[in-house]
């Protein structure tokens, strides 16, 4: 029985595993012949494989662009990673952060199935990440094993379900439809960004699309994505090496090689991975969304996949980058205020600037042009390095590590949870689970009411 526990836990923490079996069993459900089932799935499967190992390959090369970074300028404190501080939960709840993330995807599939949030959420690694905070916090207040799996549960089936809601009416202004979703843990940090950048928009003064920009006749190279990509990268990654010093990186990082060579080397690797990551979101898309047809068909009405943030990296390629960058800056913004503050300094986290702040790029092109993606992701910059400060007191004996989660959502379902449990303890953490249950479904009830009037007001069709 462990064993067979085991193998299914293994399989739900696979995001590639769960979206080809979400694709097997959507072709299957549209009565597919053997051959499109067969090749659909499969190609789902590698599709994701690829967008997961350029992910990869994006992440190792900004692993050491952040240790150059703290060498350069001498800067030590908390950096915000999740891999890390998942790695420090799992030696103590690990059985049961897997069994919270378990039942937290069945509890999403029955509320997406009996509700108007219609979000499936497909990206298992994130999801799990989320379950190992809410372990972590069930447990600080105090909650026997049976009531943290209960209650636990119930609380990341509600957070995976309401993270991509938050993101979609901008998702559907990115995408032209709306067929697909955001499923990431940094969904409240970039519908802040889309949100901000809203407000940025104007008439008289539009902003132009990132993806637009002029570049003279002898720069046209710079069109391409992979060698805009490459070159502004290097252009960073050797400023920051030149600071940090060649007796640091040809010692610590490099092995021996020349300082400068392994600075371009990293640019480079850093662009050929968001190459790779382009070209497994197409394939994915290509094939998730037609297969996610019959689950909306037959099992949760209208359901769409929220997937992982590389699937927003298409529509805006340039978006990506610049959102990177502000989000990067938001987040040294950010610890110059901390450290003048005298608070913890949190350092800001590059992989998640890359990832939520890309995304937050993208989404703020969709709303307000060059201007919106770089104040989106300047504000999911801040909000990245505020809410993992504003975090740590609530994670118990874990908050006092050097390393802690990065992304928005994190935060602000910490926070929520953690500071009732300040307020009230274990009763008023069951309270505020309820009302929020309570409170989805007559969210979803006026949805319904809103929608059905506006097909009535519609002229019908002769």
């Amino acid at each position: 029985m462990n064993e067979l526990l085991k193998i299914l836990l293994d399989i739900f923490r696979q995001p590639s595993v769960i979206v080809a079996l979400i694709s097997l069993l959507g072709l299957c459900l549209q009565r597919k012949s053997f051959t499109d089932v067969t090749k659909g799935t499969i190609r789902t499967f590698v599709g994701f494989l690829v967008l997961a190992a350029g992910a990869g390959v994006v992440s190792n090369a900004l692993t050491p662009f952040g240790s150059m970074f703290e060498q350069a300028f001498h800067v030590q404190g908390v950096v915000p990673n999740n891999e890390a501080i998942v790695g420090t939960v799992l030696v103590k709840y690990g059985s049961l952060a897997a069994l919270i993330f378990f039942f937290g995807m069945i509890v999403n599939v029955l509320l997406s199935a009996t509700s108007r949030f219609k979000y499936v959420y497909l990206s298992g690694h994130v999801a799990f990440y989320m379950a190992t905070m809410i372990t972590v916090i069930f447990v600080a207040a105090g909650f026997p094993t049976w009531g943290t799996l209960l209650w636990g549960s119930i609380a990341q089936g509600l957070v995976v379900t309401l993270s991509p809601a938050l993101v979609q009416p901008f998702m559907k202004r990115v995408t032209g439809t709306d067929d697909v979703a955001l499923g990431h843990t940094g969904g409240a940090g970039i519908a802040l960004g889309g949100l901000v950048a809203s407000l940025t928009k104007s008439k008289k003064h539009p902003s132009k699309s990132t993806e637009d920009i002029k570049f003279p006749a002898g720069l046209g190279f710079l069109r391409d994505t992979t060698v805009l990509v490459a070159l502004s990268m290097a252009v960073i990654y050797i400023v920051v090496a030149l600071f940090a010093g060649p007796t640091y990186i040809e010692s610590k990082l490099s092995s021996g090689e020349n300082f400068i060579v392994f600075a371009i080397i990293q640019a480079a690797t850093f662009s050929a991975g968001v190459f790779v990551i382009l070209a497994g979101v197409r394939v994915v898309l290509g094939e998730i969304i037609p297969a996610f047809k019959g689950i909306s068909d037959h099992l949760v009405k209208n359901a769409k996949p929220a997937l992982d943030v590389p699937v927003t990296f298409t529509f805006a390629p340039n978006a990506v980058m610049i959102g990177f960058l502000s989000s990067f800056v938001g987040g040294i913004v950010g610890m110059t205020i901390m450290a003048f503050a005298g608070t913890t300094v949190i350092i800001p986290g590059v992989v998640a600037c890359f990832m939520t702040g890309g995304a937050a790029g993208v989404i703020g092109n969709g709303v307000s042009g060059i201007r919106g993606a770089i104040t989106s992701a300047f504000v999911n910059g801040l909000a990245i390095s505020f809410l993992p400060l504003w975090l740590l007191p609530v994670l118990g004996n874990v908050g006092n590590v050097s390393t802690t989660y990065s992304d928005a959502d994190f935060g602000v379902s910490g926070l929520f949870l953690g500071y009732l449990d300040k307020a009230g303890g274990q009763i008023a953490m069951v309270a505020g689970l309820l009302i929020s249950v309570l409170l989805l479904y007559v969210v979803s009830y006026f949805m319904g009411k809103r929608n059905g009037k506006e097909k009535v007001s519609q002229p019908s069709e002769k």
